[in-house]
């Protein structure tokens, strides 16, 4: 299979971006400043996610959206949503988008997001509110799309340990009652659903056990 990481040198992507060419699927990094990229002998397309064209892309079968704005811009999670559906249209492509906890829901009645509760943090309201738009963007699309969301805990020293649970629209919380996920377990469970496509045109949230709070 053929899987371009976007942002591939950011937390998740490059994470996302290990995780495939360990299973040995045909992966490229494509990236902004390919100076900045630590995975070694790897494909890459280095662009600004804002320029790439239809043609850049015709190559996969997979496009990974790990983009990362930068403070005080979660704006262009919107800009970079519609960019990426416009160069998708028409395409037997799909779209893997990493979402924001924030977009998920904390009540059975589905009428609280966790974006929404006092204990959220302010300096990310906007980033989830750039990305619960994201979603509804791909959710109004016609092209194949799948937003996977982390868990409120999105721990990038984590390890990877292979098991996750996964929800639908609420906050899931481990067996500590911890809602966590480590990015490399997170890594693992967008591939499985890479390969498996379990949530076709759907958004989906993943968590797994706290390994270092446990011990």
């Amino acid at each position: 299979m053929k899987i371009a990481v976007i942002g591939a040198a950011g937390k998740a992507g490059t994470h996302i971006l290990r995780e495939a060419i360990m299973r040995n699927h045909d992966a490229t990094a494509i990236v902004k400043n390919s100076a900045t990229l630590q995975v070694e002998d790897v494909a890459i397309i280095e662009s600004d996610l804002f320029h790439l064209t239809k043609e850049q892309l015709a190559p996969f079968n997979i496009i990974v959206n790990a983009f990362a704005p930068l403070p005080g811009e979660a704006h262009l999670h919107v800009t970079a949503g519609k960019h990426l559906i416009s160069l998708l249209e028409g395409t037997d492509k799909t779209l893997f988008v990493i979402g924001s906890s924030g977009c998920l829901f904390v009540d059975k009645a589905h009428t609280k997001r966790l974006m929404d509760t006092e204990d959220y943090p302010e300096q990310l309201v906007a980033n989830a509110k750039a990305q619960l738009q994201n979603l509804q963007d791909l959710e109004n699309s016609a092209i194949h799309w799948t937003f996977v969301i982390p868990s409120a805990m999105f721990d990038s020293d984590g390890p990877r340990t292979g098991h996750y649970i996964t929800g639908n629209k609420k906050l899931l919380v481990n067996s500590q009652f911890n809602s966590y996920i480590s990015y490399a377990d997170y890594a693992v469970a967008l591939l499985d659903e890479i390969e498996n496509k379990e949530h076709k045109n759907s958004s989906f949230t993943v968590a797994s056990e706290n390994v270092t709070t446990a011990s």
